[in-house]
């Protein structure tokens, strides 16, 4: 199966998929801070190629989160360019949807228009973390819970701030990209 992972520096979920054999591929606007697989740059002429199996994606956050909505919410100096945030990962999700039969786009709590398939956690998955997560699918099953633990973690939420705490939150879990590749691929 030929898989591209959108949005992916990390190459967490594109690995997963290699490792269970299929053609998989990462595009960010990074480099990938996993040798492997990967396009440095923008992911809509990638998305624009066509011939993908399956294509997940992982689309910036920061002004669609909930969690921002001090920063972006209407009448803040940062509401247009949530607004820009919404318009262009709506443009992202029609044109996925349009080159590939089977999609998955992630991104927190938030203030997209449509509501997402499924909300997960890291800890349906192994890690005792919590960071709600939502899901929107187009041809694929929801993903089922691989690993159930205790929540005794959030370390994500009290990360102080610096240069890279976007980044450090933005990486999915092994869990969560280990179920995909197994119950998608």
């Amino acid at each position: 199966m030929k898989v591209l992972v959108a949005c992916e520096f990390s190459g967490t979920v594109r690995d997963e998929f290699i490792s269970r054999g299929h053609e998989a591929i990462s595009c960010d606007l990074l480099p990938t801070e996993i040798e492997g697989p990967h396009i440095q740059g923008d992911c809509i002429p990638v998305i624009g190629r066509g011939g993908w199996d399956l294509i997940i994606m992982h689309p910036p956050c920061t002004a669609l989160a909930a969690s921002g909505n001090r920063w972006y919410a209407e009448g803040s100096p940062g509401y247009q360019e949530r607004l820009d945030a919404i318009e262009w990962t709506m443009d992202l999700w029609e044109m996925a949807v349009n080159c590939s039969s089977r999609v998955c786009m992630e991104n927190p709590v938030g203030v997209l228009p449509m509501l997402p398939a499924q909300y997960i956690q890291p800890w349906f998955f192994g890690h005792e973390e919590q960071k709600k997560t939502g899901l929107w699918l187009k041809n694929l099953p929801p993903l089922m819970s691989s690993e159930i633990v205790a929540t005794r973690n959030q370390s994500l939420h009290a990360l102080g701030p610096s240069d890279d705490r976007w980044k450090i939150r933005s990486k999915t879990f092994t869990g969560i990209a280990r179920a995909m590749a197994e119950q998608w691929g």
